[in-house]
């Protein structure tokens, strides 16, 4: 039993990734992402087709209350522009 819990946890989590790569998307208008967890350091990395429009105050200013009203449980979590 404790298997199919656990398959339900890794669910839920990986939505709840998912969920917020979808916010930050549509928080800087980007049309395309993607994201990549690093397990082994706990840090999310999340790549925005036209972050680079945005300067670091701005990134900041837009993604830090998605950032902190989600808390998701990593040690950090990294912007960058969708390398193509």
């Amino acid at each position: 039993m404790s298997d199919k819990n656990d398959i339900d946890e890794i669910q839920a989590w990986q939505e709840d990734v998912e969920y917020l790569v979808k916010i930050l998307q549509e928080s800087f208008e980007s049309t395309n992402s993607s994201y990549y967890v690093d397990e082994m350091n706990n840090v999310l990395y999340v790549e925005l087709e036209g972050l680079s429009d945005y300067d670091e105050e701005e990134i900041v200013e837009i993604a830090g209350p998605v950032l902190e009203e989600l808390d998701m449980d990593f040690e950090d979590i990294i912007l960058l522009p969708l390398s193509e």
